[in-house]
């Protein structure tokens, strides 16, 4: 749904986008470029998530000696910074690949441009491999990386209001730092913290989406900056804000999962590495 209004045509609103999916592709629709990203979310979110903890023990040891003492704001901020670059490197391609694939089959609308798919009547792409060689053949690891310059300025500030936030409600709910927080507290700082990434992330991501769907057919946007003004001219203001709903609303639940069970994970390795060197 998000990358339909972002990037498709003919969504007034999510409830039209949800019964315009259903209507034209069943419930399948609503599935469509999932199995890339499924596939590789552990690594993702593993990989930015021990980016982020490393970076913040290692900065705590350069400024007090102890990498297990209390990361300051600051040391929050730059180790969110560094795992939004990160993140950018890995999930562009990633993104690029479902977003091809869920938007293929929409129409291409701009004046005096009909454009086909590559065989009249099918999708160009045949699944996430297929799209992703095809891309790397056709236009080469820029084009892989296409959008990712909407996704550094996305991920960057998006992890910084994704990661201090979720550290300030944990040590507000905590009334004593010794203490871990309780997963209720957790669960509930990191759905907070990632509906407010989400939100104020939305129209860059709008950016991103539309550069990485554009090239299924035609690439209209030369690059970031095209890209905004060209959205702005024809549609105002408000485009930068399509799906944002669709955001706020998944952004609670997939980010409590998230930290709930990195936290977890964390307990429990620390647990048996105490028990296995008493």
């Amino acid at each position: 749904l998000q990358t339909r209004l972002q990037a498709g045509q003919g969504y007034g609103n999510t409830l039209n986008c949800v019964l315009t999916v259903y209507r034209n592709e069943s419930v399948a629709g609503f599935f469509k470029g999932m199995s890339f990203p499924l596939a590789s979310i552990a690594v993702y979110s593993s990989v930015v998530f021990g980016v982020f903890s490393n970076t913040q023990r290692l900065l705590s040891q350069l400024r007090h000696g102890d990498p297990a003492r209390a990361p300051v704001l600051a040391d929050v901020a730059l180790a969110s910074i560094v795992a939004g670059f990160i993140s950018a490197g890995i999930g562009t391609p990633v993104d690029l690949v479902k977003i091809r694939l869920q938007m293929q089959t929409q129409p291409y609308i701009a004046a005096d441009i009909k454009l086909k798919p590559t065989v009249p009547g099918f999708p160009v792409y045949r699944g996430p491999i297929h799209c992703f060689r095809t891309v790397l053949q056709k236009e080469g690891i820029a084009g892989i990386y296409r959008g990712m310059g909407a996704m550094l300025l996305r991920d960057v500030p998006g992890y910084c209001l994704y990661f201090i936030p979720y550290t300030f409600f944990c040590s507000w709910t905590s009334s004593d730092e010794r203490i871990s927080p309780s997963p209720t507290s957790i669960w509930l700082a990191g759905g907070v913290a990632g509906a407010i990434s989400w939100v104020t992330a939305t129209p860059m991501d709008v950016v991103k989406s539309r550069l990485q769907a554009d090239g299924v057919y035609l690439n209209k946007y030369k690059g970031t900056l095209d890209c905004i003004l060209q959205s702005y001219q024809n549609e105002g203001l408000k485009v930068f804000f399509r799906g944002i709903t669709v955001n706020a609303v998944r952004g609670f639940p997939t980010s409590s999962a998230m930290f709930l069970g990195y936290e977890l994970s964390l307990k429990a390795m620390k647990r048996d590495q105490t028990e296995t060197n008493p």
